[in-house]
């Protein structure tokens, strides 16, 4: 397939820039306690859009980009995972200039002015600060309504700082005294916001904690049904799970992720048998980020998920340019080959059973799209065409497949390793491949064992670089396919592995000073 201009769309969109200022109405006006019980008897339809404001600070074109600028990995909260993706060891890519997350690839964004790292600190805090918002207007509410959007905003706070505790200092379990981000609540001033230090670990998983268990609270029985952009019951308990998982209270993770898998169902051998994983309307999707064709992030044509990572897609980096993204070698030779998420992936042969006997226009896909050895073909294009010009798919933020490997793992590291294995035996003999056994004979060597299955059914989601922190596993990429040039094998606390607080906080909270700031870390050499 040819790259033509008429297929590197751009359409110009609106910028939907960071500074928002929180107890503000969006028309600026301060919010005073007096007015809050007159805003939700008046205006409930302010408060409602607030909660729609805070869903779709996840899915933003412009967070860093401007007019004199524009960032072609400028997209929201899927941009950050594929950052996270590349910082990892699973997914080979390009390093040419049309790999928009190579600086992920190489580190070279750990630098406290790379844009990736502003994108990443902004991501999170403007959707922290529209949780605060809801949080702000809802408070002292009695009404059902307004208590299950507190307990939404609860939960995506406690989201946005389980995300930033992992990407700005190591893991939870022998760093709780670490530095790690700033606090920022409902009921701060500008003032303490602009003087606002780094919390311990400790400090934000307090916080953390707090949050979801006050979201649970106000979220019991709370189904989103077909809205899967809004947080239930099931979500929170999926975030508690991963809070707990970090934290090592196996018993409580293992627990936690029962309690979400209630929430949905995994998608069927059959299901994962072709391109899929990009519809929130998939039965294990708990929690996704919603895409339509009107969002800023799809008229901008490519700068938008699917087109960095979707293999199969009309429009995008990946097929126009060959920018693909790859399974790693030494991953793929431990997918066993009844196992389906091996097809998920363009064999050495160069063969797919799940796009094997395809066609685009009369020709195979594999040829028209140009796919080479290990391109992924996991992501589906938009409805299902191949070929498809539109990358409107939706982005998953939970699905309850993580939830069944939650649950295996707390239970294999409480000491519970018989019900474990049976967990994990009948999720992927049921799901995934029927002739699994799991043959771990401790509990460290299931915990391997789950985190190759992770590895394998949440590729490109953006967990890579997550668990590789939370394991405390060595980064090894010499001896695969990843180009020369990026083939580093890492230590696992490298001081390359975590980000620094980026340049835009340094200048903006005087509570930050540069000595607070996590140490710059020489490049890796291969």
């Amino acid at each position: 397939m040819k790259i033509t201009n008429k297929y590197l769309i751009f359409a110009s969109a609106t910028l939907m820039l960071a500074s928002c200022d929180l107890d503000k109405f969006p028309e600026g006006q301060y919010v005073s306690g007096d007015q809050k019980e007159d805003i939700i008897e008046q205006r409930p339809n302010l408060i409602t859009a607030e909660v729609n404001a805070m869903a779709a600070k996840l899915n933003v074109f412009g967070t860093i980009s401007d007019d004199a600028n524009t960032y072609h990995n400028d997209f929201g909260v899927a941009a950050v995972s594929q950052f996270l993706e590349q910082g990892g060891q699973d997914m080979p890519c390009s390093t040419s200039g049309y790999n928009w997350f190579a600086t992920a690839q190489n580190y070279s964004d750990r630098l406290y002015t790379s844009t990736g790292d502003e994108l990443i600190w902004k991501t999170f805090y403007n959707h922290l600060k529209a949780a605060n918002n809801v949080l702000t207007l809802t408070e002292g509410s009695e009404d059902e309504a307004m208590k299950r959007y507190r307990g939404q905003a609860f939960a995506a706070r406690a989201y946005d700082y389980l995300n930033l505790a992992q990407i700005y200092q190591f893991t939870y379990a022998g760093h709780e005294s670490a530095l790690c981000v700033p606090i920022i609540t409902e009921t701060m001033t500008e003032e303490e916001m602009q003087t606002n230090p780094r919390a311990t670990v400790q400090e934000v998983y307090d916080q953390i904690m707090s949050d979801l268990n006050q979201a649970i609270e106000l979220l019991t029985g709370f189904d989103n049904g077909t809205n899967k952009d809004q947080i239930d019951e099931a979500v929170v308990y999926g975030l508690r799970a991963r809070a707990n998982l970090l934290m090592q209270k196996w018993a409580d993770a293992a627990k936690d992720a029962e309690k979400a898998i209630a929430g949905g169902t995994p998608q069927t051998l059959q299901q994962v048998s072709t391109p899929t994983f990009n519809s929130a309307s998939a039965s294990s999707w708990l929690w996704g980020v919603l895409i339509t064709p009107d969002n800023d992030v799809v008229t901008t044509g490519i700068i938008n998920w699917p087109s960095h990572l979707c293999s199969l897609t009309g429009n995008g980096y990946t097929t126009l340019t060959g920018t693909f993204r790859y399974v790693s070698s030494a991953l793929y030779d431990q997918i066993p080959d009844t196992d389906i998420r091996k097809q998920w992936f363009i064999s050495p042969e160069g063969t797919s059973t799940l796009v094997d006997n395809a066609t685009v226009d009369g020709t195979p896909v594999i040829e028209y799209f140009g796919l080479a050895p290990y391109t992924n073909v996991k992501f589906g294009a938009y409805q299902d065409v191949m070929g498809n010009t539109t990358n409107s798919q939706d982005w998953p933020l939970m699905r309850v497949e993580e939830m069944y490997l939650i649950k295996a793992e707390g239970e294999a590291m409480s000491g519970n390793l018989p019900t474990a294995k049976q967990t994990l035996e009948n999720f992927v003999k049921t799901y995934r491949n029927p002739s699994y056994v799991c043959n771990a004979s401790s509990a460290e060597a299931m915990q391997d064992e789950i985190w190759l299955q992770r590895r394998m059914e949440l590729w490109g989601e953006g967990f890579a670089l997550f668990d590789i922190l939370r394991l405390k596993k060595p980064i090894i990429r010499k001896g695969t396919n990843y180009e020369a040039i990026v083939q580093f094998n890492i230590d696992p606390e490298s001081q390359i592995m975590i980000y620094r607080i980026p340049q835009c906080e340094m200048e903006t909270n005087k509570g930050i000073k540069e000595e607070d700031n996590n140490p710059a870390a020489p490049q890796p050499t291969v």
